[in-house]
């Protein structure tokens, strides 16, 4: 089952980017029909199988569906599109840990047949607002990733934008106005089918359970702000409302006002100036609040990126120094809670109740590594991945030596070489010490 998107896809959704870039006025029409195209709804339950997931509210697992008959299911999607009987079920709320340990982050499981009609309405709108996305707009975007978001904000700051606004958006998601929203997409869509459907999943009530298992509706048509995480669309729709932020930011001039450029993910944003932060934050406090939205000022704060770091997804940008000669540069690394989020992820894995092979432990712990490797392989990364490894090793021997029932600390039946070498678990000291240009401070 590949998830190569189809030609006959591929050809719409460039007619539909081409358009809208050569025309930026033009408003959409005549979509909801192609949300229901049989080659596209099946194309967006594969999508929506490789993502796998949880089941929503109804219970119902992508294995049932697969058993029942794909096809027929897809079908009797569909009739209720073409009629426009569909309607989406309630969301399932689910909180997972905040990184860092900073509370619960609530997130909206929507159930597979509504994840299948969203992510089908995203690959037909999805390539029309790629083309109004600013250049500062890193988050959820083909081709654009979180790294290279952090690339460009350290090198902005290796040019001297060292004045920095590290900004954080209160409840960003849960915030989001509706009417607002809805007036944004329709700057490009005036498919009254397309723009309800998009109103649906926003009123679509909250299923809540207790404890005890008794159930709690929330939301729905009441409901007047916030895109739950965890949909499909959700990720869409919030970087087009934060577009108006950004597209507002060229508009009037910021980047010459304030000598400074935004880098955004999503939520996610700092502003890089030379010599005009605070400025910077009263203009931004002050078009956020226009936009219903709100600082979280507890966690928005200036600083001067060659006196002290900054973090920013994930990654601690700031002045570093050479080990060898002690000379600093403005240089970029994983940050401390980064590496101490996969030091917990290893620890709860390697933990006395896992008793899985070994094979399959090392096969998880190993892709657990390369995958954190994989999005922190940019800049100075020799301590990060020395600090990693070494607990990788202690949390290893202990579980083995546990498992094993070894006297002692079993350094000499698990030694390092063993470790890394007969027992197969990735050492990421040995996958590079990544690329990072350093930009010495005079």
């Amino acid at each position: 089952m590949s998830l190569e998107t189809p030609e006959k896809i591929r050809t719409l959704q460039r007619k539909l980017y081409c358009k809208a870039k050569t025309e930026p006025a033009f408003r959409f029409y005549l979509l909801y029909d192609k949300v229901y195209r049989e080659d596209i709804l099946r194309h967006a339950y594969m999508l929506a199988r490789a993502n796998a997931g949880a089941s929503g509210v109804d219970g119902v697992t992508f294995e049932q569906i697969d058993a029942s008959g794909v096809e027929a299911w897809l079908s009797g999607l569909r009739e209720e599109l073409v009629s426009k009987t569909y309607r989406p079920d309630p969301v399932r709320r689910a909180t997972i840990p905040k990184p860092g340990g900073g509370g619960e982050r609530p997130l909206g499981i929507p159930t597979i047949r509504d994840r299948v009609v969203q992510t089908a309405a995203k690959l037909v709108l999805e390539p029309i607002f790629e083309a109004d996305f600013e250049d500062s707009a890193y988050g959820y975007r083909l081709r654009r990733s979180a790294v290279d978001a952090v690339k460009e904000a350290h090198r902005l700051i290796c040019r001297g934008y060292t004045d920095v606004l590290d900004a954080d958006l209160s409840k960003y998601f849960d915030t989001i106005p509706h009417a607002a929203l809805l007036k944004s997409v329709a700057r490009r869509i005036v498919d009254r089918h397309m723009l309800w459907l998009i109103k649906l999943w926003l009123k679509a009530p909250v299923e809540e359970r207790d404890g005890d298992g008794t159930r709690r509706m929330s939301g729905g048509k009441s409901n007047g702000c916030g895109t739950p995480q965890g949909g499909v669309a959700s990720p869409l729709l919030a970087t087009i409302y934060m577009n108006r932020f950004l597209k507002h930011w060229r508009l009037t001039g910021c980047s010459e006002a304030f000598q400074g450029h935004v880098i955004s993910y999503a939520d996610d944003f700092v502003i890089l100036s030379r010599g005009h932060a605070d400025e910077a934050l009263t203009w931004t406090r002050a078009v956020m609040t226009k936009l219903g939205l709100t600082l979280n000022e507890d966690k928005t704060s200036v600083r001067n990126a060659r006196k002290e770091s900054f973090d920013f997804l994930g990654y601690t940008l700031g002045p570093r120094h050479f080990p060898k000669d002690g000379r600093w540069y403005l240089g970029a690394s994983p940050s401390k809670k980064s590496v101490q989020r996969i030091k917990l992820k290893v620890h709860d894995m390697l933990s006395p109740g896992n008793k899985s092979a070994w094979p399959e432990v090392q096969k998880r712990l190993n892709r657990l590594l390369g995958g954190w490797s994989a999005y922190f392989g940019y800049g100075a990364l020799a301590a990060a991945y020395r600090a990693v490894d070494d607990h990788v090793y202690d949390r290893v021997r202990n579980f083995l030596c546990k498992r094993h029932k070894a006297p002692g600390r079993g350094t000499n039946r698990f030694s390092r070489e063993h470790v890394y070498g007969e027992l197969g678990v990735l050492r990421l000291r040995s996958r590079g010490r990544g690329l990072s240009p350093a930009c010495a401070l005079q």
